[in-house]
């Protein structure tokens, strides 16, 4: 099976999750890794260019049920898709699955950027985290490492699909998040009111009385 192939920003695919050992793992331990899905901010994940609405979050559940090809997103016009993923605390991303058709509807770019809440299209021109070229996934098995260093404090992921194989559309059955979650902690800002009251001696002011001239 090929590998991908890592554009700009870079990275390739690992088949079956990596070396000899990742094959023998239990299928249950494998599908553990890939729960950062239950760690999706549900009601803020938006897809865009999505054919019928809310079809984008099917994609995101869990590995073990990668194979019901009931649930899939379509692109609606052109060929483009973009996820919005928020979450509920600070994610260590460490792999994608992006799961397709045995078409050209599958997509063959996928480009990440982390932390920028509310992307559009029009943002998807600046430099991405991380671009792969994909190969044909009908199974949910190739996986696509992430740079952790670069992904190991993120809040909001965005992933663009940019391009498919040919298709007018692009359709995606399953795309697995592999990582780890922490709680992310609010730090409540405490306002320190230094002086309720002024203190009339604290603060003195030289009064300049203007001179005047009399011109005789």
């Amino acid at each position: 099976m090929a590998h991908g192939h890592g554009h700009g920003a870079g990275g390739g695919c690992c088949c079956g999750g990596g070396g000899g050992a990742e094959r023998e793992e239990p299928p249950e331990r494998r599908g553990l890794a890939w729960g950062l899905y239950l760690r999706i901010d549900r009601e803020r994940l938006q897809c865009l260019n999505e054919r019928r609405e809310g079809s984008g979050a099917l994609v995101f559940r869990a590995w073990e049920e990668r194979a019901d090809r009931s649930q899939f997103v379509e692109s609606d016009d052109e060929v483009e898709l973009l996820f919005n993923i928020p979450f509920t605390g600070n994610v260590k991303l460490k792999g994608i699955i992006v799961m397709g058709e045995d078409d050209d509807t599958h997509p063959s770019e996928m480009r990440l950027f982390k932390n920028i809440p509310h992307m559009s299209f029009d943002d998807t021109a600046r430099e991405p985290d991380q671009m792969f070229s994909l190969n044909r996934d009908l199974t949910g098995e190739l996986e696509y490492p992430t740079k952790i260093a670069r992904f190991s404090n993120v809040y909001h992921l965005s992933i663009h699909i940019s391009k498919n194989f040919g298709a007018e559309t692009t359709k995606i059955f399953y795309i697995g998040l592999k990582g780890e979650w922490t709680e992310a902690y609010r730090h409540e800002v405490t306002i320190c009111n230094y002086e309720a009251s002024a203190n009339p001696a604290d603060h003195k002011i030289d009064q300049i009385m203007p001179e005047t001239h009399f011109i005789s």
